[in-house]
């Protein structure tokens, strides 16, 4: 008989495949290593290459990319690495199909523009790619969520979003709080992505440091993309940062799901004063007219009562910030005061507690177990925990905790928004990608004793 815990376990992982089924476990095949392809090796592809190297049960079987620099930056990577060379596809834009048709991977993942995602995630599925990892966002219009949820679906693949920041260590201890009831009922929350991302955004490849900041090569890399979205569109462009851990929080698409939407966005100055500012008013890119308002706020109501708003603010100085708050019947915390408050709990009636005691006191399990592995890596040790999970459920065969359903309910914020600010803020309505069967679905992001 098996214990309770696992009894637990199997149950909720059995709840969370839905219509996905289980895979076979690569671990207990011929082979014990997963072969994993990387498309994308620009500076977030590299970060996860030199976590995937880190691994004895991983072997990065092919590479994919069009820009040379970046290509040369990951050969001296792998050049380190006690494995076999990779094999390179770069001969242009499609090389990524010659990869698929060829190499058979066990694995991908994808760190590539926005806009080749949905197409890159639906032709691995095809393929016959059973765990697909990618970057943020899932993809561009709402046609392209709904694209790769039933390509997930009509293929039997996993496809999880490597959204880090669900992996924070502040807002896994927050988690831990919220599952023990510290906050009461959760009433609402608080996220955004607070991020001056002018020098990313025009950048000639130099270095640019100010307090907090440096960038170079991250920005003249991105510059050639992301800069054309801030021309051509206006909405929350980058809503997961934000969305995605308080999804967790609440319990979205299991027993709770977004039900509407409304966003306004504030006038457009920022990028404009920045030309200015560094190339002077006869600058060429001074006509530029740039869509993206400079503050998107964006409010959304879910199934259970809660109410949501996130914030987009990346053309203004401002330090760096995700402006979490979750607040409930019982208190709450506030990341940019990086206060607590606990009614009856905390010290006095008017001040917030300092974070830093309650997060000691209710540190992740998950962040007890793995923080001297998670030592070094990216992002304060959050990229070792989204690439963890991705490698272990592919060896396992086992879902993803974080799906597709979830990828594609974070995501479609982005073209949402632009819906409502179109129509002068009025509400949207918000997909139930899963059909109904949130209703019936059950948490299993970061329980316990996962991996």
């Amino acid at each position: 008989m098996m214990n309770r815990k696992q009894f637990l376990r199997n149950a909720l992982v059995a709840g969370s495949a839905m219509t996905l089924p289980m895979m076979p476990s690569f671990g207990q095949g011929d082979r014990d290593r997963l072969r994993i392809a990387l498309i994308g090796t620009g500076l977030r592809g590299q970060v996860h290459l030199r976590q995937l190297l880190r691994r004895k049960d991983v072997e990065i079987i092919a590479i994919c990319d069009i820009d040379e620099r970046m290509l040369a930056r990951t050969r001296e990577i792998l050049s380190k690495a006690s494995q076999q060379k990779p094999t390179e596809y770069t001969s242009g834009p499609e090389a990524w199909r010659d990869l698929l048709a060829k190499e058979r991977p066990d694995a991908v993942v994808i760190s590539t523009p926005w806009e080749w995602h949905t197409p890159m995630i639906i032709g691995s599925l095809e393929s016959g790619v059973k765990y697909v990892g990618t970057e943020v966002v899932l993809g561009i219009t709402l046609a392209d969520h709904w694209k790769v949820v039933r390509a997930a679906e009509r293929h039997g693949g996993q496809v999880m979003m490597l959204e880090n920041v669900c992996y924070r260590r502040d807002v896994m201890a927050v988690l831990n709080m919220v599952r023990q009831g510290l906050f009461g009922e959760l009433v609402h929350l608080q996220g955004g992505y607070q991020h001056d991302l002018r020098p990313v955004k025009f950048n000639d490849g130099k270095a640019v440091r100010g307090p907090g900041v440096e960038f170079g090569d991250q920005a003249f890399s991105e510059a050639r993309w992301r800069t054309q979205h801030s021309v051509t569109r206006s909405g929350d462009l980058y809503p997961t940062h934000g969305l995605g851990p308080i999804a967790h929080w609440i319990n979205i698409n299991r027993g709770n799901r977004f039900t509407k939407l409304s966003s306004m966005a504030s006038k457009s100055r920022g990028l404009h004063d920045w030309i200015v500012q560094k190339g002077g008013a006869n600058h060429p890119n001074a006509a530029v007219a740039f869509k993206l308002g400079d503050v998107v706020s964006t409010q959304i109501e879910c199934a259970n009562g809660e109410t949501i708003l996130l914030q987009h603010d990346t053309n203004l100085p401002r330090p760096y910030s995700l402006g979490f708050r979750v607040q409930g019947t019982k208190g709450l915390w506030m990341d940019l005061n990086k206060g607590v408050y606990i009614e009856g709990r905390s010290k006095t009636h008017d001040q917030w507690d300092d974070q830093a005691a309650w997060f000691e006191r209710y540190d992740h399990p998950l962040w007890k177990r793995w923080a001297s592995d998670a030592s070094g890596a990216g992002h304060g040790g959050m990229d070792f925990f989204v690439m963890h999970a991705f490698v272990e459920s592919a060896r396992r065969g086992t879902p993803t905790p974080m799906d597709v359903y979830d990828a594609a309910a974070w995501s479609a914020v982005t073209p949402l928004s632009e819906a409502s600010i179109r129509k002068g803020g009025r509400p949207v309505d918000f997909p139930d990608f899963t059909r109904g069967a949130w209703k019936d679905r059950v948490p299993v992001f970061a329980q316990d004793d996962a991996y």
